[in-house]
């Protein structure tokens, strides 16, 4: 008997297990009623002697295995069709494991992408014209900026990548805004401009609040804010105002300078006010007396800057001549030291710690220098050719912001300078050497000053090696 034809021979109603022979179940039925016949006994011998019944153990057994059930139909399918399918089933199963894993890696991927990159230091701010001046919030994470065509903006920053945001921004003013300043309480920003005008605006809202327009007859240049209540500010012909804002009026006006003041500064008691300016001499008033004091002695140059140091023992001012000038407390006749940075100008200064200021300069190079001993510490960052306006603080004392001519605020990390420590020694001089980097963003650059700053090989030094060293330890002039 063929068993291919028994299988695919057509039902009859005798033959039928199933009342219904061509369900699927009736279909199996007869196909095991066909295999349940002698023919599969591996002890017997086929009953014919047809040589297409003379089948083998192993396809006997195979064909078991080999017979496909459909709803149609029994169809018999070959051994390497079964086996083939499995494969292909097998292929298919796997291939959806590698999808999966491939889904499960891409969304692994996406969840680094979308996780946010922390930077050291905020991102640069790109402005559309050049930045005069720069200020941090006392309190929180803002910085204000005014530029040459008067405008004024107001971002939140962060070290999260991208995290940099505009609050708002005011075109009130004319002119160039020249400088601006947060109240101690952080609620509004002060900010003057060469278009003569004080504006106060509110921080939250961005509005302005009130305004001087001709508070002064000339441009004005530099501003400070002496308490809630108090602020000083001088103009380009050297006049010096200071204002009460519960009364809207300036209280004390006195004209000492020849030329522009360019900054201002106060003790900790809020009596004795110093300034600086484009004749090259530093003024000394009294505000609680409502009187000036005296003038220094000119220096050469015009005296860009002024910052009391060494728990107001010590006072010193920058020069457009790249010098530095000290003055002992209530000894401001004469200087009591000076000695060079090195570079074309200092145009501004700001103290970090009683020991250690920062200096800009026109070379776009932001400067760490110690006092007493006077040592350049190394470079704290730069705007590369670019002369730089103004350099500030964050009220952390974390960051150092910067603005220069290439239409840049830029944020620098400071905080590593006050666990610095300058040894009253210095080691011998060393022709070429680099300006040291104190951060990661500052480029070392070429300059004989500061080759000082590494250290010399062990050894025994000549007699003439001592005496040029300690020529070279001398701070003065």
């Amino acid at each position: 008997m063929n068993v291919a034809a028994k299988v695919n021979e057509p039902f009859n109603e005798v033959d039928t297990l199933s009342p219904d022979r061509y369900t699927a179940d009736g279909c199996a039925q007869e196909v095991i009623k066909g295999l349940d016949l002698g023919f599969y006994q591996e002890t017997r011998k086929p009953r014919h002697s047809d040589s297409s019944l003379s089948l083998s153990r192993v396809l006997i057994r195979a064909s078991v295995d080999s017979v496909k059930i459909t709803a149609e139909g029994v169809v018999t399918v070959s051994h390497a069709q079964a086996v083939d399918a499995d494969s292909r089933d097998g292929d298919e199963h796997s291939s959806d494991e590698d999808q999966t894993e491939k889904l499960a890696e891409e969304e692994e991927e996406d969840k680094e992408e979308k996780e946010p990159k922390i930077r050291e230091t905020p991102e640069d701010i790109l402005f559309e014209s050049g930045v005069n001046t720069v200020a941090f919030h006392p309190t929180r994470e803002i910085l204000a900026a005014g530029d040459l065509d008067g405008d004024i903006y107001v971002y939140e920053y962060s070290c999260i990548e991208g995290g940099n945001k505009e609050l708002w921004s005011s075109g009130h003013h004319l002119k160039s805004c020249r400088e601006v300043a947060f109240s101690h309480d952080g609620q509004k920003l002060f900010s003057i401009s060469k278009d003569k005008s004080i504006h106060l605006m509110d921080v939250e809202q961005g509005k302005l609040v009130s305004k001087i327009a001709k508070a002064h007859s000339s441009s004005i240049n530099s501003l400070l804010l002496i308490d809630e209540n108090l602020f000083a500010t001088g103009d380009d012909n050297g006049m010096l105002k200071v204002w009460d804002l519960r009364k809207g009026t300036s209280f004390m006006e006195m004209k000492q300078h020849e030329d522009y003041i360019s900054d201002i500064t106060i003790d900790l008691q809020k009596k004795i006010l110093l300034t600086t300016s484009g004749d090259g001499t530093m003024g000394v008033f009294n505000i609680k007396r409502r009187r000036f004091e005296l003038s220094s002695e000119f220096q050469n140059g015009d005296l860009t800057s002024v910052a009391i140091m060494k728990h107001g023992k010590k006072v010193a001012c920058g020069s457009s001549e790249g010098m530095i000038y000290l003055f002992n407390w209530d000894e401001f006749g004469a200087t009591s030291d000076r000695f060079a940075v090195r570079a074309e100008s200092v145009d501004c200064i700001l103290p970090i710690t009683d020991s250690i200021l920062c200096a800009a300069s026109i070379d776009g190079v932001i400067r760490a220098i110690n006092l007493f001993p006077n040592r350049v510490i190394g470079s704290i960052g730069q705007h590369v050719g670019e002369p730089i306006e103004q350099i500030t603080k964050s009220f952390n004392g974390q960051f150092l912001a910067s603005c220069a001519h290439d239409k840049k605020v830029k944020f620098w990390d400071i905080s590593s300078l006050s666990d610095i420590v300058v040894k009253e020694y210095r080691n011998r001089k060393r022709k070429g050497g680099n300006l040291k980097s104190l951060s990661k963003k500052a480029v070392s650059g070429q300059d004989d000053f500061f080759s000082d700053l590494l250290e010399d090989p062990i050894g025994k030094k000549t007699p003439h090696e001592e005496k040029e060293d300690s020529e070279e330890d001398s701070d003065s002039d």
